[in-house]
């Protein structure tokens, strides 16, 4: 009997179409390659020998001969391999079932470069796990699309060129450790921008009345407010400027005596009906969810992160729950439609089902990723009960989401009336004053019997209240007439929801890029959340202006969405990659010779100072981005910046309070009789230190206070004391190497080569003999493993059932769930971190790790 091998990323997706597959004629064998099975060399040492010494080989791609890339299979899928090598051995045809887009194809072509299969190799293509989408995949298999293949690996070459010629750059201006992306940088670049806005903003106050009025034959309430004073509109937010200017000429601007001082006028008024006016509404349902507008709404909904929705979107997919999950498109298939439709008659009445199923057109750029929007899978739908007794919290909550949006897609639209209401009367001063008020009254609800799309936090909503039966002319009396004072807002920043649905309008990025996008740029430090809003660092600043000022191609919107394009016609085969790629790196325009002739032209100081503004002296407050962190200066004077304090609350006000407290704590304490430099003691991010010369130099020599210590009371002394650390104690005798005392990160140590021992105190860093030393180093080393301490906080359960605690760690706090563990990011407290988002970090860091 025939044998084949089938071929998916994830043991997940494996067991669930191995299922579907049993019993066929033959045997199927269904795999699991674990993801990706060869890439890019991640560092020097995986780059083979017979390359090293060539001058392209840190790049991993041959620049000089055609783009060729540098393919290693990582350490990690060694085992993978040759356990899928001898299934093939044994194998009489091999399907290669990994996911429909260009990285699924991409991975597929992979497998048949690193297997060398000599069977038949056939592509079996399906956007749900379901038996009859697999048993059609499999009957109908098709061949691997060269040109699919070919635009995800200029995508990837693409990638790889710029970050490892572009980061490098940040390394030398700005900090070590730092990465530079086609995507990632625009996704930071409108991070930092938003941030500026808010910088820049100054709010302007007004003034209006807002009343609550009953007819006079009706005891119904409804509110209203001052709209117009004497037939000229009161002014509100939309009228002002950004920096608190008045932009609109034809409005009157009232004050809190205005306001009050009509009011008062207006309290025996008798109030009158001017106008009724009745409109038809009519609200129609949103499309069904792409994946950005799934990562969108699980934000606003669900309050979680793309990587958590991505992650729970994936198991939903894999378990054969819903259809694919990475797609552009907002179509549903004949098959679909029909479902819905039946769905709706079943669970709600014909009454629901409109004459004509609905029809979406995707509105993004080169929507081509998946052919299908994201739906429940299969010819008939689970509903949200049945998937809730079936799997996880998680999992339950995201399915009902794509459920109740499918079914809302093919439902009427809703309807009603819209009124909109002006009402006035005379103050006693002789001054008019008119009031507003607008409501709704839905007759038939359509698609909100099911879902309503929800809608940011500040985002306006339209009025849903219900007011009397009103006519022109009614007599109406002042319930309450309350002068009320507002401040114009600064722009929102982004959540990874918005700032999502903006790079997809730029036509930056691909629905598979987003999630990765998002926790990159938080990993990086270059964003963190606060709040649920992306707050920019201030290094983030300093690499924003960096490629703004010296390689503003590369963080051009049109530019990058351009690229974007290129791919797509890579892709449908109108461009070819090889020639795409030299215009893009080879060239007096490319991207290697602008970094080869720019990188001497940029002035390290400059693109590290954000200026903050002026003290009342005149003197400049600026922050300059250090190898330490960002910082204060003044004429000389010097504060950190705390790193939980957003830049658009850096005032200067603020910053003459930082400068202040930093000099109560940074004092001199005398002279290095050695070296003659200044001995410093100071206050920074860490905690208090000393330091021995000034910052001019390059990496001044520093060393923590011990515990016992006080920046009031350390002595010059004392700070020489610490400052001679490592303290040499002599040479063992046995081995001939010196035995070093050390005030490490996490405590004092000895340490003779490569062996170290911790010391019980900080007391002993001083009076620790060599022969005391050595009698420690004989001890066998203490084993490092889980910390048998107990948790600094435990949040509760996660949707698994998994304990979630907070622990301390050898690199700071982190979140575990005893499975994975996930540090805390800037902006995380351990005393105040919910379970919500803890949940949210071990899912990012579970879809990083593959899990």
């Amino acid at each position: 009997m025939p044998r084949t091998l089938v071929v998916v990323e994830s043991p997940t997706k494996a067991r669930t179409i191995g299922r579907f597959l049993r019993g066929r004629n033959g045997e199927v064998v269904v795999e699991a390659s674990m993801g990706h099975v060869r890439d890019l060399p991640r560092s020097a040492q995986e780059i083979p020998a017979r390359y090293k010494k060539e001058p392209w080989a840190r790049l991993g791609v041959n620049v000089d001969a055609g783009f060729e890339p540098i393919y290693v299979i990582p350490k990690e899928r060694r085992a993978t391999i040759k356990k899928l090598k001898e299934l093939l051995a044994d194998a009489d045809e091999l399907y290669l079932a990994t996911d429909e887009d260009r990285e699924g194809e991409s991975i597929a072509w992979h497998l048949t470069q690193v297997l060398k299969p000599s069977v038949p190799v056939r592509r079996m293509v399906f956007h749900e796990i379901t038996p009859e989408a697999i048993r059609e995949a499999f009957e109908h298999p098709r061949e691997i699309d060269e040109r699919l293949v070919d635009a995800q690996e200029a995508r990837r070459i693409l990638d790889r060129l710029y970050g490892y010629e572009v980061s490098p750059v940040l390394w030398k201006k700005v900090a070590s450790g730092l990465s530079a992306g086609r995507v990632q940088s625009v996704a930071v670049r409108m991070v930092v921008e938003r941030e500026r806005e808010r910088m820049a903003f100054r709010p302007a106050s007004y003034w209006d009345i807002e009343g609550l009025f009953r007819p006079t034959d009706d005891q119904t309430t409804f509110p209203a407010t001052l709209v117009a004073v004497d037939g000229v509109r009161v002014a509100k937010g939309r009228d002002f400027t950004p920096t608190g200017e008045l932009a609109n000429p034809d409005v009157v601007v009232l004050t809190e005596a205005d306001a009050t001082g009509l009011a008062d006028g207006l309290a025996d008024a008798e109030f009158r009906v001017r106008s009724v006016e009745r409109k038809p509404y009519r609200r129609s349902p949103a499309a069904p969810f792409r994946t950005s507008t799934l990562q969108q709404e699980a934000s606003r909904r669900l309050r979680w992160g793309s990587a958590r929705t991505m992650s729970v979107a994936q198991r939903l997919y894999e378990q054969g729950y819903i259809t694919y999950m990475r797609t552009d498109s907002v179509t549903l298939s004949e098959q679909a439609v029909a479902t819905a439709r039946r769905v709706i008659a079943d669970m709600y009445g014909t009454e629901f089902v409109p004459p004509k199923p609905r029809v979406y057109r995707s509105k993004v750029k080169s929507a081509q990723e998946a052919h299908e929007a994201i739906r429940p899978a299969g010819e008939t739908w689970k509903t949200p009960a049945q998937v809730a007794a079936e799997l996880g919290s998680d999992e339950a909550r995201l399915y009902e989401l794509i459920w109740q949006r499918t079914v809302a897609s093919q439902m009427p639209d809703a309807t009603g009336e819209s009124v909109s209401v002006r009402l006035g009367a005379a103050a006693s001063d002789g001054r008019d004053a008119e009031f507003a008020a607008s409501g709704r009254v839905i007759h038939f609800p359509g698609f909100l019997r099911v879902y309503v799309e929800a809608r940011d936090e500040d985002e306006e909503d339209e009025d849903e209240r219900t007011l009397p039966a009103l006519e022109e002319g009614d007599w109406l009396e002042a319930v309450e007439l309350r002068p009320a004072g507002h401040e114009t807002r600064p722009p929102r920043r982004y959540t990874e929801a918005s700032l999502i649905q903006r790079l997809e309008e730029l036509g930056v990025g691909r629905p598979s890029t987003y999630a990765q996008i998002m926790s990159t740029i938080q990993e990086r430090g270059y964003v963190w959340k606060k709040n649920g809003y992306l707050v920019p660092s201030f290094t983030a600043f300093a690499v924003v202006t960096l490629l703004e000022k010296h390689f503003p191609q590369l963080v051009d919107y049109a530019f990058t969405a351009r690229m974007e394009d290129d791919l797509d016609r890579i892709a449908s085969g109108e461009e070819q990659r090889t020639p795409w790629l030299a215009r893009f790196y080879l060239g007096a325009e490319g991207l290697r010779e602008q970094v080869a002739a720019k990188l001497g032209e940029i002035d390290a100081r400059e693109v590290n100072s954000i200026p903050i503004g002026t003290d009342p002296e005149g003197r400049p407050i600026v922050v300059r981005v250090g190898r330490y962190g960002p910082f204060l200066e003044r004429n000389g004077d010097r504060a950190s910046v705390p790193d939980d304090l957003p830049p658009d609350e850096l005032t200067v006000a603020k910053a003459l309070e930082l400068l202040e407290e930093q000099g109560k704590g940074d004092k001199i304490l005398g002279t290095d009789p050695e070296t003659g430099e200044v001995v410093l003691v100071r206050t920074g991010r860490f905690g208090p230190y000393v330091q021995l010369g000034d910052d001019d130099e390059a990496k001044p020599k520093r060393a923590s206070l011990l515990k016992g210590m006080s920046v009031d009371e350390v002595s010059l002394d004392d700070a020489l004391r610490l400052l001679s650390l490592p303290r040499s104690l002599g040479v063992d005798p046995d081995t001939g190497e010196e035995v070093l005392v050390f005030n490490g990160r996490y405590g004092p140590y000895v340490q003779r080569g490569s062996d170290r021992r911790s010391l019980a105190s900080e007391d002993q860093i001083f009076t620790i003999t060599l022969e005391e030393a050595l009698e420690l180093l004989r001890e066998p080393p203490r084993r490092r493993g889980r910390s048998s301490q107990a948790p600094l906080r435990t949040l509760g359960e996660d949707p698994e059932g998994r304990t979630v605690t907070v622990r301390s760690g050898r690199y700071g706090p982190y979140v575990t769930d005893g499975e994975v563990n996930a540090s805390l990011r800037k902006g995380d407290d351990p005393e105040t971190i919910t379970l919500e988002r803890a949940v949210e970090l071990l899912a990012e860091r579970r879809a990083k790790l593959g899990k």
